[in-house]
This record gives C-alpha cells, sequence and structure tokens, in this order.
C-alpha cells in the first residue's frame, strides 16, 4: 500500500481498529487457513494490522512474519509475542519459495488495481509450491474512497480469480459476506484460498 492518505487513516486509527476483532479465536476462515497449512509452518501477514490474525497464527505454532506500511499498526503487532513484525509496503515482499502461507485479509484492496498482478505474482514466487495464499477484497467494481479517506479497489469474483490464474495460482472456492468495518459502513466482501 503507498496511498499516504490511506496509511494516514491506519495511523491515526490504529487503536480503534484493533478492537474491531476482540476475539480470542480465529475465524472460521482463519481457522480453516490454518489448518490446512503444515506444523511449524513459515506465514506471511501481508497488511498485518495490530497482529490480531498473526497472534492466532503464532498460537497455532507458526513461525509469522508481519508486515503493514503503517507505522502505528506495526507498533501494535511488534507486541504480539512471536512476531516478527516490520513496516513494510506491498512492493516490498521478495523471496523465492520461503512460505508455506501467505494471508492477506482485506489488505491488498488498498493497491491500485493496476499493481495488483506485480503484488500476485510476488506473492506467487515468496510462496512453496502448493502452498497456501488467502486474498480477502470488498466486492464490487472501480475504485472508490470510504467515508474515513481509505482508497479502496473493488473486485468481483470473475475479476479476482482472472488476475490469481495469470500469477499462477490455482484458485479455491470463494466466501461472501456482509460486515461493518472501521469506518462503519456495511460492505460486501468475497475472499478465497488460492494454491501456488
Amino acid at each position: 500500500m503507498t496511498d499516504r492518505d490511506t496509511i494516514a487513516v491506519y495511523d491515526a486509527r490504529a487503536v480503534d481498529y484493533s478492537k474491531l476483532e476482540p476475539s480470542q479465536t480465529p475465524s472460521e476462515t482463519l481457522a480453516a487457513f490454518l489448518n490446512a497449512l503444515p506444523n511449524g509452518a513459515h506465514v506471511l501477514d501481508l497488511g498485518c494490522g495490530p497482529g490480531t490474525s498473526a497472534r492466532h497464527m503464532v498460537r497455532a505454532g507458526c513461525s509469522v512474519v508481519a508486515l503493514d506500511a503503517s507505522a502505528a499498526m506495526i507498533e501494535l503487532a511488534s507486541k504480539v509475542d512471536g512476531v516478527a513484525a516490520r513496516q513494510a509496503s506491498f512492493d516490498d515482499i521478495d523471496g523465492t519459495a520461503i512460505y508455506d502461507g501467505v494471508w492477506a485479509n482485506f489488505s491488498l484492496l488498498h493497491a491500485p488495481r493496476t499493481d495488483m498482478p506485480r503484488h500476485l505474482s510476488a506473492i506467487n514466487t515468496a510462496l512453496k509450491p502448493g502452498s497456501l495464499f488467502h486474498i480477502a477484497v470488498k466486492a464490487g467494481t472501480g475504485e472508490a474512497r470510504d467515508s474515513i479517506n481509505r482508497l479502496y479497489t473493488y473486485y468481483t469474483e470473475a475479476e479476482l480469480t482472472e488476475l490469481l490464474k495469470a500469477a499462477g495460482f490455482t484458485v479455491g472456492s470463494y466466501r461472501r459476506g456482509r460486515d461493518k468495518g472501521l469506518s462503519g459502513e456495511d460492505a460486501d466482501w468475497i475472499s478465497v484460498t488460492a494454491y501456488a
């Protein structure tokens, strides 16, 4: 993520964001992702926010690298025992065949549409063959800012599937939902686990 206004929102609202998921147990989607990983999996939490998902990953026995463009989010994530958190953008994804899983839960939707193929290709390269990639985005078309000035790129299932396949992924089944986020607005979303 390189949009300065979006990063500024997360810097200012990091504590508020950390309260959105206070559960001590992983979501159904995260639990399924964790159950599909090998023991002691090396996982990248991309756009980790305050480290909520990373905490569940560590508790499940994973070795976790957590990246986020927001300094305030990284400050919170770095307080999670066992998480190696650092400030970085999507363009900082590198390495070849080093991760057993990449978790990009409502993070890549902040990247401009024109950058998504490059990011997905880098993620595919960083994953070990056959490994897992979870991505969740808001459903729809176009790009827009929400009421608190975060930039979003919206995707349909067909478009996201095409992008994932072009990056070398095998695409699994989709999940759909509708939730309130940090802005308080209801939004439809889609998520999918793909395989490198």
